[in-house]
């Protein structure tokens, strides 16, 4: 059980993980205060529709806000944290501020990892809503753009230039979607991506943003390629560096247990953390799912302690890119090709299934109506003895 009564919860953050944290405070109970702390000046919205809907003037910013919190939680905008007293309960903001908590949620999540070197400037990233919006107004004067990444994020980018009339060429060190949707997938659709004019470039070496002062292009090694915009799509960093100095364990992110305690008074869910797997080693899982589903346990865990159940390890995700909405549930296998349960590549409409030693253990559907807890019982069936993370 926690330490002591529980009557001021601050989340630090204004993530859908913070969101839902807070909310599953109340939904559990709590009746003592929560204040949400948030750096960005708008009120918390999704991310999901920056890359698409958004990007492409589909959608508006507003569009994307979250329902609104209860009246009885305090939500601070404009309110970056700087710092953490972790022994006298205290978060301290950028402009010096203390606010204490007998509890803490940590969901701070991550920012867009950057390319660009000291002094230079043009290189756009997806990843908050002022970089969606600002994207998107550079797009209205360009021709041609530049993508350097080819996961889900890069591709997505590069989907939705591709419907505003661009062209759009991609670079990465490794072939695109490879890790992420196995081989048969991800040439499934890198041929959608290509049909659409799309072009593709490794660099295995890596590359390096040109320009002195503005970013005009990449050197991949053996060539240099040029557009009229470069938007990098290379990961995150998690945001820990307020934490620097507060006694918490931090490996890449914030390490929590596999019920996202850090400490008896403090949580942790979202972008901003890493787990330990039963080998030892440490795991980020940057997805929206993840995201809430920690939340709600962080939230349990901060009231009821070491009698909070851990969540079951159980991957969904999703994208939309170049016509094809693909719902993935369980780590698909690299280099194994999938059974074709129903539908037809040929029609780009249809769903697949991934076993090993018999055992399914990934399922997706593309342009395929299905239920997702049918997708789930067709993907990853875990044995809970197999993936119990081991505490930090």
């Amino acid at each position: 059980m926690t330490a002591g009564p529980l009557r001021r919860v601050v989340v630090a953050g204004g993530s859908i993980a913070a969101v839902t944290a807070a909310e599953s405070l109340r939904v559990q109970g709590f009746d003592g205060e929560i204040t949400l702390l948030s750096e960005e000046p708008h009120a918390p919205y999704t991310r999901v529709p920056l890359s698409k809907g958004v990007l492409s003037g589909r959608e508006t910013p507003d569009s994307t806000a979250l329902p609104a919190l209860g009246d009885d939680i305090t939500v601070r905008l404009d309110a970056p944290v700087a710092r953490l007293h972790a022994e006298k309960r205290r978060v301290v903001l950028a402009d010096g501020e203390e606010v204490p908590y007998d509890g803490l949620i940590i969901a701070t999540g991550a920012r867009a990892r950057r390319l660009a070197a000291s002094g230079q400037t043009g290189e756009y990233v997806v990843r908050t809503l002022d970089d969606a919006t600002s994207l998107a107004d550079r797009l209205q004067t360009a021709t041609s753009v530049l993508v350097v990444g080819a996961g889900y994020l890069g591709m997505e980018v590069s989907s939705t230039c591709v419907d505003r009339g661009l062209g759009v060429t991609v670079v990465d060190r490794d072939p695109p979607l490879r890790r992420l949707l196995g081989g048969w997938l991800s040439r499934f659709v890198l041929d959608a991506a290509r049909e659409r004019g799309v072009r593709f470039v490794l660099a295995p070496g890596g590359i390096d943003l040109l320009g002195q002062s503005e970013v005009s292009g990449v050197d991949c090694g053996d060539r240099r390629l040029s557009a009229d915009v470069i938007v990098s799509a290379v990961g995150d960093t998690a945001n820990i560096e307020w934490l620097a100095d507060s006694g918490l364990p931090l490996a890449g992110g914030l390490v929590v247990d596999a019920r996202c305690q850090v400490t008896p008074y403090i949580v942790a869910a979202g972008d901003v953390t890493v787990t330990r797997t039963p080998d030892g080693a440490l795991r980020r899982s940057p997805h929206w799912t993840s995201a809430v589903r920690q939340a709600q346990t962080a939230a349990v865990t901060l009231l009821q302690g070491e009698a909070a159940t851990p969540p079951r390890h159980d991957p969904y995700y999703w994208t939309e890119q170049f016509g094809l909405d693909i719902k993935i549930s369980g780590d698909i296998p690299g280099n194994e090709a999938p059974t074709i349960l129903a539908g037809d590549p040929a029609r780009r409409s249809f769903l697949l299934q991934w076993c090993r030693d018999g055992r399914p253990v990934a399922s997706a559907s593309v342009n395929h109506r299905i239920p997702i807890v049918k997708l789930k019982k067709l993907g990853a069936h875990y044995r809970d003895e197999d993936h119990k993370e081991t505490a930090a």
